[in-house]
């Protein structure tokens, strides 16, 4: 069976309804959504579990909490993944957990 996953990753002026794109492959279909915040991120992994996304991958902006509210709004059955630093070069140096 094809594995239909996706990306999410923070960006401060992404709009998740726009800044999505899709990569398929025999094996994947890759998904990846920009967001501007948690709160966008969260609307982002609703729709895509909606559109039969089968696992996620959080980019390193997440923090802790990030992660949390991603798993908290989501199917139990959906896997997520994450991405580490401990402070992300695309946001200042900051986590979004310090962010958002």
């Amino acid at each position: 069976m094809k594995l239909k996953a996706a990306f999410i990753f923070l960006a401060p002026e992404a709009d998740f309804t726009k800044d999505v794109t899709t990569i398929c492959t025999p094996e994947v279909d890759l998904t990846t959504v920009g967001a501007k915040n948690y709160e966008d991120a969260v609307k982002a992994a609703k729709l895509l579990e909606g559109d039969g996304i089968t696992a996620i991958e959080l980019c390193a902006g997440f923090g802790i909490q990030g992660v949390a509210e991603i798993k908290q709004n989501i199917s139990a059955e959906i896997p997520v993944g994450v991405v580490r630093f401990d402070y992300h070069p695309g946001l200042n140096h900051q986590s979004g957990d310090d962010l958002f």
